[in-house]
């Protein structure tokens, strides 16, 4: 897997020094890899690069909506960062390659859709309407970014303090045989079986395998863009499992939703055999504690106030991702799949948290240069 279109990282050196607009939706799959490649080639390369990313699945710029939840006027590229695609495209090729001087050159280097700010009731076609506008910024991550710590407790909270707790932990069986379902996301293709975008989470009944933890209400709007990773301490009785995470805003009661609105905004997997390296997969021992950190897809959101931050964490996403057998069999070759026990600690020692890149409120954020 270590060559050029796959590993990208490895060969930045080799790519030519041109300039390149890196292009994709938070419901994409290729989110990930337009920010590392923005990040990297900034760093590798002179030539001028920039950063779009908005509230769309693959592909789908001129929409408004993901799935079923409503962005808004605000949304498309149609309109808002050109008149449309093709005209975007035109510009920069236009500056690039003829060297017109129309301007491309003095557009921010970054510009990323928040997510949120909607009015949270459903329009008429049924979506939620969550909102959203554009902010610009010099680089990615935002330079104002607060790298903010949100601590999970064994009770099922989400808390801004580490915990004090000295031994705390919360223990779930994962069956290979019966994996939690995925219900949208970042996805490039699946449908009929699985379907891109943003859904209500509280579609899905309760499973034990599925751990839930949550903030209060919040008190005032945070506002987070950038890259997300959960750091978690665990501890199985298997010798391979997988451990999921996924960031919801969740949305307080209204006539519409009556138990609230869910909405994912992100997600994450590590396949703990690759917990050290891609190369050199090892078993785990049973029992034994691991620190593991689970990288999630950027995002950018507005939690309003009264609104929730919900973390998922589980041991499977399925079909968005494989499942794992759990017996550390040759990838795709499992003929032995068992059930895992698996503990994930919230304690003193072992203070399991999410790493958010909170960015602080201003008159200049609230009311940017893209914003609506």
């Amino acid at each position: 897997w270590k060559q050029p279109g796959i590993y990208a990282e490895g060969f930045r050196e080799g790519y030519a020094d041109v300039p390149i607009v890196h292009f994709s939706g938070w419901y994409d799959p290729y989110a990930l890899t337009a920010v590392e490649n923005y990040a990297g080639l900034s760093k590798a390369k002179k030539s001028p690069m920039q950063l779009i990313l908005g509230p769309w699945t693959h592909g789908e710029r001129s929409s408004s909506h993901a799935g079923e939840v409503e962005f808004g006027p605000l949304a498309p590229v149609d309109g808002n960062l050109a008149e449309d695609f093709f005209a975007l495209r035109r510009r920069w090729f236009d500056r690039s390659i003829k060297g017109l001087l129309n301007g491309v050159e003095k557009e921010p280097a970054v510009r990323i859709f928040v997510m949120g700010g909607g009015s949270g009731r459903r329009n008429g076609e049924g979506r939620l309407e969550a909102g959203g506008r554009w902010r610009a910024a010099a680089r990615w991550p935002l330079p104002q970014t607060r790298w903010t710590r949100l601590y999970l407790e064994a009770a099922g909270a989400l808390a801004w303090a580490p915990p004090q707790t000295e031994r705390a932990f919360i223990d779930y069986a994962f069956d290979p045989r019966d994996p939690a379902p995925t219900r949208g996301g970042a996805l490039s293709s699946g449908e009929p079986v699985m379907e891109a975008g943003a859904f209500d989470q509280n579609a899905f009944p309760f499973r034990p395998d599925v751990l839930v933890f949550a903030t209060p209400p919040l008190e005032r709007d945070l506002e987070i863009a950038g890259p997300i990773a959960l750091r978690l301490w665990i501890a199985s009785d298997a010798p391979d499992t997988d451990f999921t995470a996924k960031l919801v805003d969740l949305y307080p009661p209204s006539r519409d939703d009556p138990r609230g609105s869910a909405m994912n905004l992100c997600e994450g997997l590590l396949r703990l055999r690759y917990r050290d390296s891609w190369e050199r997969p090892a078993p785990l021992v049973p029992g034994d504690v691991y620190g593991i950190t689970i990288e999630l897809f950027p995002v950018a959101n507005l939690f309003r106030r009264g609104h929730r931050l919900r973390l998922d964490v589980s041991s499977s996403n399925f079909p968005h991702f494989d499942v794992n057998p759990n017996s550390f069999e040759a990838e795709g070759r499992a003929e032995h799949p068992r059930i895992a026990r698996n503990r994930v600690f919230a304690d003193r020692l072992h203070p399991s948290h999410l790493l958010l890149p909170v960015i602080p409120f201003s008159r200049e954020s609230a009311e940017g240069p893209l914003s609506g």
